[in-house]
């Protein structure tokens, strides 16, 4: 009896309900002790608490909790419609109705950053070192200089005032007497990480030109501007090895009829605003036919923009703003042949006054333009924008 008895919990040997105090005391303690009886304890304490502080300090007649803040406190909000203060004032103003296009992905490209374990290591020093945006070019577009174009696009216009776009969205520039060196980096929109670092860490001084059918290309624009980079359009134009070599469906064809040339351009022109001219993608075949070219500049005159080539189309002037490349800079793509030819135009700058070179946005291109550029005011060179250079 001794051993069944000896094989059960140790508080079943207790008195009976009838025990003084003491035994009560025990039985409590005895339960206390009990890890589960414990837990269920603590559980029922907080509960306990945290209905009193919801009677304290909630609103009884409240569902979800509320944010409330004051319309002075909302009056910095940038972009909001005229008549939004007066609609959120109103005494028992309604919810204003969904309508199409209210949800539509928004222009500005704010794409995924890479970590820097998944980022390619060409890309980690481009990060690095952001520069100053130098003042941020007015946002475009500007009253007067545009235009509904194809699709509702904006075309850029002669303002009637006769200010151009070739005039307004340039970057300003004060030339202090020493040579003059510029520079195009081109490509830009196609790659996010490419097209932030040329825009983040290149001086504002180097222009910046954007494929037309790039995705989100007004954002790009923008953001460029508000870093203080003027910008060009690029205009895919026929090559010599057309279509083998495709510039894409808008590409300029040599032997198109004016018509049809001046409506792809008017379908790449309305892409986006801000641009002060154009300049070529391509075009070996384009730029050298004459009849082409006339109507490529007459359309760009007509529209009051600047062109400005990498080269090809050296020889040709023509009644709107002009600069043609001295030379492109990233033909390889070592970082020491990119140093020499931007040290090449360094020189070709001191012998004639100015100087014009093109590149591509890869990043041994962005990397080495960027530590170029940092010491060309020690070497007595001033770095200038393409539209400083562009002259009828």
């Amino acid at each position: 009896m001794a051993a069944v008895f000896s094989r059960k919990p140790a508080y079943t040997a207790a008195a009976p309900e009838s025990a003084n105090g003491g035994d009560l005391r025990a039985r409590l303690m005895a339960a206390a002790a009990n890890p589960y009886i414990g837990a269920s304890g603590a559980a029922f304490l907080f509960l306990l608490t945290l209905a009193v502080l919801v009677l304290v300090t909630g609103d009884p007649k409240a569902g979800a909790p509320v944010i409330r803040l004051s319309l002075s406190d909302i009056g910095a909000t940038k972009g909001a419609p005229d008549g939004w203060r007066e609609a959120l004032a109103a005494e028992g103003a309604e919810e204003a109705p969904l309508l199409p296009g209210q949800m539509d992905l928004s222009p500005q490209p704010f794409a995924r950053q890479a970590s820097t374990e998944e980022a390619p290591e060409a890309f980690t020093d481009l990060a690095a070192a952001p520069v100053a945006s130098g003042g941020a070019l007015v946002q475009a577009p500007l009253p007067g200089l545009s235009a509904p174009g194809p699709g509702g696009g904006p075309l850029p216009v002669i303002a009637p005032d006769g200010r151009t776009v070739a005039e307004a969205y340039a970057r300003p520039f004060t030339p202090d007497g020493r040579p003059r060196v510029a520079l195009v980096i081109g490509g830009l929109g196609l790659n996010a990480q490419t097209t932030r670092a040329a825009i983040e860490t290149l001086p504002p001084e180097i222009t910046l030109s954007f494929a037309p059918y790039a995705e989100g290309l007004q954002g790009w624009i923008d953001l460029a501007r508000s870093h203080g980079h003027e910008v060009l359009l690029e205009t895919p134009m026929e090559p010599n090895d057309y279509p083998a070599n495709d510039p894409g469906p808008y590409t300029l064809i040599a032997a198109n009829r004016p018509d049809e040339t001046v409506r792809k351009l008017e379908w790449l022109m309305s892409r986006a605003t801000g641009y002060f001219g154009l300049t070529n993608y391509l075009g070996s075949k384009f730029l050298a036919s004459d009849p082409a070219m006339a109507t490529f500049t007459t359309a760009l005159k007509a529209r009051g923009l600047a062109f400005v080539d990498d080269g090809a189309a050296a020889r040709r002037g023509g009644p709107i703003p002009r600069a043609s490349a001295e030379r492109g800079i990233d033909d390889d793509l070592s970082a020491e042949a990119i140093e020499g030819q931007l040290r090449a135009l360094e020189s070709g700058a001191s012998a004639r006054g100015q100087s014009l070179g093109v590149g591509f946005a890869y990043p041994v291109t962005i990397s080495q333009v960027r530590n170029w550029a940092g010491g060309l005011n020690a070497r007595g060179v001033q770095l200038a924008p393409a539209s400083a250079i562009a002259k009828r």
